[in-house]
């Protein structure tokens, strides 16, 4: 008889930002290695890619209103964040980095995040101005997350930003972070 072997749940959060469109790929890589994802995003976020987009390539509702019922059993934040067996954030954006680290939930991402169990890794991969990424209001917070332990940082790559400047602040290649992410759970 063949054991089964289970699925890894992904819960994929998308902030707003130009490189969010990268995250598609991101997902139909995790799909393809057999990945089970749900995806959240930010109002933000679906002015750049439509929810259809990421509910298509996920095969999966994708959440993003905090007060919408996909299933009128569940709670949300609360059945979403057991679900998961690893959190991802990409691209993230500076505002829900800092939302993060101070604990604010006036979002379902945000909300989502801070109640995920704290065994549950999340890995964030930031996407922003050089700017912006090199603020240390924002370093001071993401020094913070990483001293937790439960939070893997991917720092941004240097590139042509969307700005059209090169700089430390593109969003790391979804192969990449899918060879980074799979590498979380041999750990």
């Amino acid at each position: 008889m063949k054991r089964r072997i289970k699925k890894k749940n992904i819960l994929l959060g998308v902030c707003g930002g130009i490189s969010s469109y990268k995250t598609c790929e991101l997902v139909r890589l995790l799909v393809k290695d057999s990945f089970s994802v749900k995806v959240m995003m930010t109002e933000a976020a679906t002015k750049f890619v439509s929810p259809l987009v990421f509910g298509e390539l996920s095969q999966n509702p994708v959440y993003f209103d905090m007060f919408s019922l996909v299933r009128e059993e569940n709670i949300q934040h609360i059945s979403l964040s057991q679900w998961a067996d690893l959190c991802v954030i990409a691209p993230l954006s500076s505002n829900t980095l800092s939302k993060v680290a101070y604990g604010i939930c006036d979002n379902l991402l945000t909300t989502v995040v801070c109640a995920l169990p704290f065994n549950t890794k999340v890995l964030l991969v930031p996407a922003m101005n050089e700017n912006m990424w090199k603020n240390p209001i924002v370093q001071e917070n993401v020094n913070k997350l990483k001293k937790l332990k439960k939070y893997i940082v991917m720092p941004p790559r240097k590139g042509i930003l969307a700005c059209g400047v090169y700089g430390e602040g593109k969003m790391a290649e979804p192969k990449e972070i899918f060879k980074h992410l799979k590498s979380v759970f041999k750990k």
